[in-house]
């Protein structure tokens, strides 16, 4: 029997490098044994995590968890929230009442409370100027002097003629009366006793007329001397020293204008005015009959707020058929003679008092039409739409008649990135930093 080893020892390198073909074989089937061994496996895992059955070890888990990656992960939704602090988030106000005093804003002009046109009621030469143009007078004050030398002479003729006339009726009434006492004694007729009775008629007739023209003419005396008829400013002097006047001249020699207390005038429309009488109906006045004293502030042309708080007392009774507007007159103190005629003025008139009004900031709302809508968020921090109710605009914000209740939560940031039905979570907004924002507009 021979050595095995000499037998292997006797065949070529190259031969004993190579494997032998058989144990090639076999390798090539062991790997593909090892991938169906892979493969049943990972079908034992799906099968198991199927139907809740025992958790795979860490090897199976691993196969498991690499083959479930990729495709199956990309195509989950961009938008899902996560369960754990992945709401939206939004800003909100708590809505609350609170007295609100509703406000007309108009504007208007101030006008002097009184005007008087100084012009001469006698004609003559002005003989003196007795006051300091843009000076205030008195009522009574004397402003021009008229050469009064004419008027001093009628007077006195107007009174010499009186004074006639008084003597002929003293002598026409002892006539009178010694021809009664004849006819009494029957010494004289009855035609000469008639004739005597007229004459004394005639007598006292011509005193009274005489006594009237002293009137007349210490009238005109008096007049020479033009006096103001108010308390007030006066004007620029259009006459000096030395001009000639007539009682029929149309040029004012000045004008004196009252300023403490003025007057401002605004225009209203009559619709306007009809909601206006409405509010101070509901306060039990009647502004047709002035009645309604309410509360007005006026803004200046320079920007600023006149310090006087005025009075709204009268209306007017008529529309104006060009404007459709009627006339609302205020009354306010000047002391400080600020409000000069003529200024054009903004005046803000308090029509009603809401004691629990709602607001809400402008960006909150949505308008459509007359009404409007917001986003409240309700417990749980589930959104939901309401219809709101609207009334007017005030400032920044909106007066809500119906639609959010006290204490709710409106949505005032973040609207648009969140639908009804939504849960969100929420952090509350200083109303006063909302102010300034831009309102947006469409809908909610």
């Amino acid at each position: 029997m021979s050595d095995p080893s000499l037998s292997l020892l006797s065949v070529p390198s190259a031969s004993r490098d190579r494997p032998p073909p058989v144990r090639r074989a076999e390798g090539r089937g062991a790997a593909r044994s090892a991938g169906l061994l892979a493969l049943a496996a990972t079908a034992l895992l799906a099968a198991c995590g199927a139907d809740g059955g025992t958790t795979p070890g860490p090897g199976l888990a691993g196969a498991s968890s690499a083959s479930a990656a990729g495709p199956a992960q990309a195509a989950a939704p961009a938008g899902t929230a996560s369960p754990a602090g992945g709401r939206k988030g939004v800003g909100v106000v708590t809505a609350r009442t609170e007295s609100l005093q509703l406000t007309t804003e108009l504007n208007g002009r101030v006008a002097a409370a009184e005007v008087a046109e100084i012009r001469p009621q006698v004609a003559g030469v002005i003989q003196a100027v007795r006051f300091a143009e843009g000076a205030r007078v008195r009522a009574g004050q004397v402003l021009y002097e008229i050469d009064p030398a004419s008027y001093r002479a009628a007077l006195a003729s107007a009174q010499a003629a009186a004074q006639r006339a008084e003597a002929a009726t003293e002598a026409a009434k002892l006539n009178a009366q010694r021809q009664a006492d004849l006819f009494k004694a029957e010494a004289t007729s009855a035609q000469l006793l008639q004739d005597a009775r007229i004459t004394l008629r005639q007598a006292e007739a011509d005193l009274a007329a005489a006594r009237a023209a002293v009137d007349t003419a210490r009238l005109n005396l008096q007049r020479a001397s033009v006096v103001s008829p108010i308390d007030g400013v006066a004007d620029l002097s259009t006459v000096r020293v030395g001009a000639l006047v007539s009682a029929a001249q149309t040029t004012a020699l000045t004008t004196v204008r009252q300023l403490d207390p003025v007057l401002v005038d605004v225009s209203q429309s009559a619709t306007e005015l009809l909601q206006l009488r409405r509010e101070a109906a509901g306060r039990g006045q009647d502004l047709a009959r002035g009645e309604a004293r309410a509360p007005v502030r006026l803004q200046l042309e320079d920007g600023t707020v006149y310090g006087q708080t005025g009075q709204l007392g009268f209306s007017g009774v008529a529309v104006n058929t060009t404007t459709g507007g009627v006339t609302l007159r205020a009354r306010f103190p000047n002391p400080q003679g600020v409000l000069m005629p003529g200024m054009y003025v903004r005046a803000r008139v308090q029509t009603a008092e809401i004691p629990d009004a709602l607001l809400l900031p402008q960006q909150a709302v949505r308008r459509q039409g007359a009404g409007g809508s917001a986003l409240v968020v309700e417990a749980g921090g589930t959104v939901v739409r309401r219809t709101l109710q609207l009334g007017r605009v005030v400032d920044d914000r909106v007066l809500v008649l119906a639609g959010v209740q006290p204490g709710e939560q409106v949505i005032v940031e973040g609207s648009q990135k969140v639908k009804p039905g939504e849960v969100v979570q929420v952090w509350p907004v200083d109303p006063v930093a909302v102010k300034g924002r831009p309102v947006l507009g469409g809908g909610a």
